[in-house]
């Protein structure tokens, strides 16, 4: 493959991000995705969904999201599991999840013992999930657990992932963010599709469901552990020429979110240039070897 001069904003980003191409999850996980997927698909009681859900200080609202989750999952005629990945913090969330957990067989805590980001959090929960489906979904279930059953059919009909989307004509949106808040969505939604995923309208949304063997292959080649990871993931899924579908779903706005637009917005930027820089330097090459 030909290799080009890098900008000089890209040279600066480089220095940051050459020692880091290796994930940051255990090697037992990381490194033999293909076998664990197999045992999955030959095992006939495998668990048909796994919901993974990081959580960051999340104990106001998170106790009343599992108990919904928990009804959804109960009413389904199929198997499943819960695994919430505590991302550190100090307000009692790996306490109160343990507790539930006890008596709720099909809850799964992983703690991550001090904050490591968004991204690592669903990283570590998708490789560690069992199921055929897997889903992740934000700690406020902004998207209803039930829209569930959307993702999973669009991944029946024949995609590979399934991803919820607020920007759709069907989407239902009921309580939306503050104006300015969607304006800076919109805008750099649009930078996004200019450097990264051209034909997807909502990256962002925290609601995507993978079949499980698309889901060991994308998740051992993410590198990004922080809200830019979305974008990843889709790069890496168009990479390794997985069909992604978007599904309009419901969405709820929730007025206490910890993406700051500016500060978090200009990180994003730059994890763009290291997406394009991982990307130059082979970190999301197929099994194979070779650049996709």
């Amino acid at each position: 493959m030909a290799r080009y001069p890098l900008p000089p904003l890209a040279i600066v980003v480089w220095v940051q991000t050459t020692s880091n191409l290796r994930p940051s999850l255990w090697d037992d996980v990381v490194l033999a995705p293909g076998q664990r997927a197999l045992n999955i698909a030959m095992n006939d009681e495998a668990i048909h969904l796994s919901v993974v859900i990081p959580a960051f200080e999340e104990v106001a609202g998170l106790g009343g999201a599992l108990g919904e989750v928990r009804c959804y999952l109960e009413s389904c005629p199929f198997s499943s599991e819960v695994l919430v990945v505590v991302d550190g913090g100090t307000d009692g969330t790996l306490g109160m999840v343990r507790d539930l957990a006890g008596a709720w067989p099909s809850l799964v805590v992983l703690d991550n013992e001090v904050n490591r980001g968004k991204g690592y959090s669903v990283q570590r929960g998708m490789l560690t999930a069992r199921g055929r489906y897997r889903l992740f979904s934000d700690a406020d279930l902004s998207t209803p657990i039930s829209e569930a059953d959307r993702l999973m059919a669009a991944i029946d009909a024949g995609g590979d992932m399934a991803i919820g989307s607020r920007t759709m004509p069907d989407s239902d949106v009921r309580v939306r963010q503050v104006w300015w808040r969607e304006s800076m969505g919109r805008m750099f939604n649009q930078i996004v599709r200019r450097m990264a995923v051209s034909d997807v309208l909502d990256t962002q949304c925290g609601f995507k469901c993978f079949r499980h063997d698309v889901a060991e292959r994308i998740f051992a080649r993410q590198r990004m552990t922080r809200f830019s990871f979305d974008v990843e993931l889709l790069w890496i899924a168009r990479k390794l020429g997985y069909r992604v579908v978007e599904v309009p779903v419901t969405w709820v706005n929730d007025p206490i979110s910890r993406v700051h637009p500016v500060s978090d917005s200009l990180r994003m930027l730059v994890d763009l240039v290291r997406l394009r820089l991982y990307d130059w330097r082979g970190a999301y090459q197929n099994e194979d070897g070779a650049i996709s």
